[in-house]
């Protein structure tokens, strides 16, 4: 069984879609950070280093259910064929994760892609040149702002995504923060990309934020000034990430991140 958090009625599951290296050094990725900020940052999670010291991350969706539905936060990084393939370790496993979750892809409701990297979108559509929602039921949430800056974010997932996905029906394109349904809300966190999103859950004093690539690496959950260099604006991108971290509804904040070791972090 998948790890996963009980946040009253709501069960948040960690899918596991794969694991590998990074494609570049972590000095490339993380260039402001001082040996003091990596030492500490690998005392964190210790398991984001890889042997040849490259950084090791991991890929993750999340499902969050209740009596309400199932939301799927994130698709993953998708089968071999998945524009992810030039970079990140395909085909993933999301399929089998949810299989062990006791989730059927045609009970998820509702699909929220944080953003159009493809290390996130990766199972929305499948099919190649039969292209078919690996969802079939769901309603897939953007928000507007990513969409329009979808040519400076990846062009490509035009073709492979979007456009399959207004065939059927099933892209909803928000604007700013939304309600999905009772203890469940869409969050805009923008500066990773244009139009970036999180997801919150909430009951009672309990909150869960599904991070997508809000911080990528504990780095960034030590010190949240620091910048990633594939942030698209790294000032909006620290805004965003203050904002979270510093996000209080009652007496524990859980952290859903999609590439740290650990799924779920407490702050």
């Amino acid at each position: 069984m998948p790890p996963s958090l009980q946040v009253g009625p709501y069960t948040v599951t960690a899918l596991a879609d794969g694991a590998g290296p990074f494609f570049s050094s972590r000095s490339e990725a993380f260039p402001d950070a001082t040996t003091e900020q990596w030492a500490a940052a690998d005392r964190l999670d210790p398991g984001a280093l890889g042997p040849d010291g490259r950084w090791w991350l991991q890929f993750r969706a999340f499902a969050i259910r209740s009596s309400h539905g199932v939301t799927l936060v994130d698709a993953g990084i998708g089968p071999a064929d998945s524009p992810a393939a030039s970079w990140a370790p395909v085909p993933g496993e999301l399929p089998a994760s949810l299989a062990a979750a006791g989730i059927e892809p045609a009970e998820v409701d509702t699909v929220v892609l944080t953003h159009l990297h493809t290390d996130h979108v990766g199972w929305a559509v499948v099919g190649g040149a039969q292209a078919r929602p690996f969802f079939p039921n769901a309603q897939y949430l953007l928000q507007r702002a990513e969409l329009d800056a979808i040519e400076e974010v990846n062009p490509h997932l035009r073709s492979r995504v979007i456009d399959p996905l207004r065939k059927t029906g099933q892209l909803r394109l928000l604007d700013g923060e939304t309600s999905l349904r009772r203890g469940e809300r869409v969050l805009a966190t923008p500066g990773h990309t244009p139009g970036h999103q999180s997801v919150l859950v909430a009951s009672r004093r309990e909150l869960v934020a599904v991070t997508g690539d809000l911080l990528v690496h504990a780095l960034q959950l030590l010190h949240p000034e620091l910048a990633y260099a594939h942030e698209q604006d790294p000032a909006q991108a620290r805004a965003s990430r203050e904002r979270v971290l510093r996000y209080r509804n009652g007496d524990t904040l859980h952290l859903a991140t999609s590439h740290l070791t650990e799924p779920f972090v407490a702050r």
